[in-house]
């Protein structure tokens, strides 16, 4: 029941990074890079769920950008080492370290646009999952947003 409860507050955080990487992947094939579009969606994917069950329980909190900016600084270059990893671009012809500080200084403008869209979209998921069923997690969060929405 926890990990359902867990696995229902990653939903949009799932959705977000798989979208991310899906665009992402696709703009290396417009460039004419073998994209590996998928290798890059499933790590964002996995990571951004990761916030979501992180925001649920409790050490992260709604709309603050220095959590999921330290989440992303780790978890954005390693999305990209994996993709890398297995669908060279060519990025990492200087080495891995140039090629990690680069990512990670790239994560940040990734965060703030995972954190804004993610936002956007956790209320909503969150008035689905209360009027289906019982999730304290989800319920507690959705009070968190209905609280900062009323000031």
């Amino acid at each position: 029941m926890v990990a359902r409860h867990s696995l229902e507050l990653a939903v949009p955080g799932l959705a977000v990074g798989a979208l991310a990487g899906a665009m992402a992947g696709g703009l290396t094939l417009f460039a004419g890079q073998p994209g590996g579009a998928a290798l890059l969606a499933l790590p964002l994917a996995l990571f951004g769920g990761l916030y979501g069950m992180l925001l649920g329980h409790g050490p992260f909190r709604p709309g603050t950008f220095a959590p999921a900016g330290l989440l992303w600084l780790l978890a954005f270059p390693l999305s990209r080492l994996a993709q890398e990893s297995v669908a060279p671009t060519g990025g990492m012809a200087d080495g891995v370290l140039p090629f990690l500080a680069y990512q990670a200084m790239v994560s940040l403008g990734f965060a703030i646009g995972f954190l804004w869209l993610h936002e956007r979209l956790m209320p909503y998921w969150l008035l689905r999952v209360r009027a289906r069923r019982r999730n304290p997690r989800a319920d507690e969060l959705l009070a968190h947003y209905v609280r900062r929405a009323s000031v």
